[in-house]
């Protein structure tokens, strides 16, 4: 049987709008504190698009962008774009169409992809699935949300965590050992809601008593979201290193979501590693959901060498959660 072909990251691009919001700047804002959030969370600040014209398909065209900048190519020459994302432009059309026009990748089709803080994780392996089965050799992958959109800003358990933000990567045919090797996708029906946004839907449509009852906005049982991806994104890692005989020797980078750093802490403690393999910039930019770890890729791509072994991990809200093994391909 021949060998399939593995999808490799060729290119990563990034957005973040200017304007920051601060720990201090909460404090003005709700009940907390800069020492509460830090110890709890370990973010310091956070990105938000301020722009009322400009939304989550602005911040993924611009990641994309960048990454076709670095790789050298035309948009013409996508032939499909998946973003991931829980704060589309609009219920329909997908926010990717919208991307593929703003690039100009006329050839390309686009489609959204919904999981919550998981969601790049699932895009990536739904696009490098492509690559592998021959049905596409240049892929984008685009991680994009205005979460800033949905969040309460009266509301000190969810306004504290949130930041926008957008992270791009290539994905193309490997031409060596690198690339996507492995992955390990969960899911758990939350039928107790424990992170979700109540109306907006088909269950609960806009109405007059939905935007008075502040149902637009995320809400989370925190305590019990916490303990559910702390457990997730350990195991489903350890897993994944127990699967393709790996130790943490063998371990380059562990590239975690950004939504907690004792839970970023406690991954990386069950896989055994030491904190200087573990990309962390909760600290810069708070949890973007789907851009956290394109994000990371890109803040860290001088760092990375050819070869390099990553782990990708993330939890979120539906229940979703996973981990991914690659080789680093990009020179």
């Amino acid at each position: 049987m021949a060998e399939r072909t593995r999808a490799a990251i060729t290119a990563v691009g990034h957005y973040l709008p200017e304007n920051r919001l601060t720990n201090a700047d909460l404090e003005e804002m709700v009940e907390t504190n800069d020492e509460w959030i830090r110890t709890r969370t370990g973010i310091e600040e956070r990105r938000i698009l301020k722009d009322d014209d400009k939304a989550t398909a602005f911040m993924g065209a611009e990641a994309a962008k960048e990454a076709l900048e670095q790789r050298g190519i035309s948009a013409e020459e996508i032939d499909t774009i998946i973003l991931a994302t829980v704060t589309p432009d609009y219920l329909f059309p997908a926010t990717a169409c919208l991307v593929q026009k703003e690039i100009g990748a006329s050839n390309a089709y686009a489609f959204d992809l919904s999981a919550a803080c998981s969601g790049f994780l699932y895009a990536l392996t739904t696009g490098a699935n492509f690559i592998e089965s021959g049905r596409a050799e240049k892929v984008l992958v685009i991680g994009a949300d205005k979460m800033s959109s949905i969040i309460d800003y009266t509301d000190r358990s969810t306004c504290i965590l949130f930041g926008d933000g957008a992270g791009a990567v290539l994905l193309e045919p490997s031409e060596d050992e690198t690339g996507i090797i492995d992955y390990i996708h969960r899911s758990e029906g939350d039928t107790n809601l424990s992170l979700y946004q109540p109306a907006g839907g088909s269950l609960n449509p806009a109405s007059e008593q939905t935007v008075a009852d502040r149902l637009h906005f995320a809400k989370q049982d925190g305590r019990t979201v916490f303990k559910k991806a702390t457990v997730g994104m350990a195991d489903v890692s350890e897993e994944i290193m127990e699967e393709n005989d790996l130790t943490p020797d063998d371990v380059a980078w562990l590239v975690p979501h950004q939504a907690n750093l004792r839970i970023i802490n406690a991954t990386a403690n069950r896989m055994g590693l030491d904190s200087d393999k573990v990309m962390v910039n909760i600290d810069k930019y708070g949890n973007t959901t789907a851009a956290t770890i394109p994000l990371c890729l890109y803040d860290w791509k001088d760092k990375l060498e050819h070869g390099d072994n990553l782990i990708l991990a993330a939890f979120g809200g539906g229940y979703t959660w996973g981990s991914i093994y690659l080789k680093w391909g990009w020179k």
